[in-house]
């Protein structure tokens, strides 16, 4: 009896046990589970605070650049209406001048008002630029560019600003230029405007020097000056948009910040580069490489800078379909006292009508006309003159840019408004063929730009093996052809000395023009 109650009160024992043993193990998963829950629940208060801070972080950071961009922008907006302000006047001022006869030369005025013009004319190109860049629809062209004029032509530029500052300005070619050479003429030039542009602001004692060397198809630009310098930190800064480094003095300056920036994306694109070299006091030198290949044939009878006084040959005649009267006017007192006959017309279809009468031998068209539009026009003509009818666009619409001449469009070359006299004379003279009358300077007076005489028949084996030797690059045997070939062909003395000269100057690729222009 005893025993069955011991086991009775060993089994109450062990059941109280089991189930003490059960209720902690419940009690210790419900505390771990609440555990977990409270780790999770400290785990997503951490996460939803770190978050919180994060974008509290990002909400001040896009506040700051907000902030930043929204003076850079103010910036920007002053900089730009003083970059306008400033030519204008010098154009409004001078203009009421010329208005008031006596009062100044006319010849100042003019290069006063030119220069202005030029400098707005780069601002609005630059700004163009930067969204043209931005969007990623930039257009570039392959001209054939004379570069020793456009260099000289870009340093003229500046002379008058730099000895307005009591500065220096030299120009030094080291070696030989070709030329010509193949690239796109307006975009060289920006970029070497840009560069000499602040090469002559940042100065205030000194001056600058542009070097230019050429090898290997290979230019070479340097643009050294004796300014304030640029900090270590800043050289690769002030090639970015509106930025002109941390130096009080570079922060006076006239200017929107653009150049640079500008500069190395086009030198870029035009497979260069741009590089800076300098330290704060002590000058700036800032370097441009650039492929500029020359090409293989050279136009003959290209006019030269400021040196057009007629053409050889028949009377060409030109007719210019444009709305802006003034655009006329200049076009006409520009071609006319070289012997063109000019007939103009304000709309397409009176142009359309004159064309019909007077026979153009080319048409200058704008685009942006009342009726309709100058490709229209250009349609019409290209109808009814065929492709002997010459016609060149010329337009302010620069984002219709079409360089033309393919064969396929109605137009055979582009030119963009505001209009270079220089570049409209190139154009017609490459589109009519002409062989321009050029004066060197008043002792030369007027000589023609021609091509060497031909050579007779007699002459082929010669010239067959001149190619030859041009082509693997055997100096020694070309020159025993010249000699050869001048003993037997009394009337090539003109053309190998002319070779001759290309020759001792290594440049074969000049020497294959004249070979290919005498045979």
């Amino acid at each position: 009896m005893v025993g069955r109650l011991w086991a009775i009160c060993l089994m109450a024992v062990l059941a109280a046990a089991g189930l003490f043993a059960r209720l902690f193990m419940l009690a210790r998963d419900r505390r771990r589970s609440a555990e977990r829950d409270s780790h999770r629940q400290t785990a997503l208060l951490q996460e939803e605070i770190a978050a919180h801070r994060r974008t509290e972080t990002e909400l001040q950071r896009a506040k700051d650049a907000a902030e930043a961009a929204n003076a850079a922008k103010t910036r920007y907006l002053v900089a730009v209406s003083h970059e306008i302000r400033s030519p204008l006047n010098a154009i409004y001022g001078y203009a009421q001048l010329l208005e008031r006869e006596g009062a100044i030369p006319p010849a100042e005025a003019a290069g006063v008002i030119r220069r202005s013009a030029e400098h707005l004319t780069n601002l609005v190109e630059g700004l163009l630029d930067i969204s043209r860049i931005e969007s990623g629809v930039l257009k570039f062209r392959q001209d054939i560019v004379r570069l020793p004029a456009l260099l000289d032509h870009v340093v003229d530029m500046f002379r008058m600003q730099a000895a307005a500052k009591g500065l220096s300005l030299d120009y030094v070619v080291e070696g030989r230029l070709p030329p010509f050479v193949r690239t796109d003429e307006k975009r060289l030039r920006q970029i070497l405007i840009n560069l000499l542009s602040n090469a002559i602001k940042y100065t205030e004692q000194g001056g600058a020097t542009l070097t230019v060397r050429y090898r290997s198809q290979m230019a070479l630009v340097e643009v050294k000056d004796t300014g304030i310098g640029i900090a270590p930190e800043d050289l690769e800064r002030i090639f970015e948009p509106f930025e002109r480094g941390s130096s009080p003095d570079a922060a006076m300056q006239p200017g929107i910040g653009l150049g640079l920036a500008i500069t190395r994306v086009l030198a870029g694109i035009l497979g260069g580069e741009v590089t800076v070299s300098s330290a704060p006091g002590s000058g700036s030198t800032f370097q441009l490489r650039m492929m500029l290949p020359e090409p293989m044939v050279a136009p003959a009878g290209a006019a030269a800078y400021n040196r057009v006084t007629g053409y050889r040959g028949e009377r060409k005649t030109i007719l210019v379909i444009d709305d802006n009267p003034s655009q006329v006017t200049v076009v006409q007192h520009l071609l006319r006292p070289l012997d063109f006959a000019i007939f103009a017309a304000t709309g397409g279809a009176e142009g359309l009508a004159l064309a019909e009468r007077c026979a153009p031998d080319l048409v200058l068209l704008d685009i942006q006309m009342p009726g309709c539009s100058g490709w229209d026009v250009a349609a019409q003509l290209r109808s009814t003159f065929g492709r002997q009818q010459r016609i060149v666009m010329v337009s302010a619409n620069a984002h219709e840019f079409r360089a033309g001449g393919d064969g396929a469009s109605n137009h055979d070359a582009f030119i963009s408004k505001p209009v270079e006299l220089d570049a409209l004379l190139d154009t017609i003279g490459r589109q009519l063929d002409l062989t321009w009358i050029v004066t060197a300077d008043e002792a030369m007076g007027d000589t023609a730009v021609e091509p060497p005489a031909k050579l007779p028949e007699e002459a082929g084996p010669f010239l067959a093996s001149l190619r030859r030797y041009v082509k693997a690059g055997h100096v020694r045997a070309i020159g025993m052809v010249l000699t050869d070939l001048e003993a037997e062909i009394s009337e090539s003395a003109g053309a190998v000395a002319e070779m001759r000269r290309h020759l001792g100057d290594f440049d074969l690729r000049a020497l294959a023009r004249v070979i290919d222009d005498v045979g």
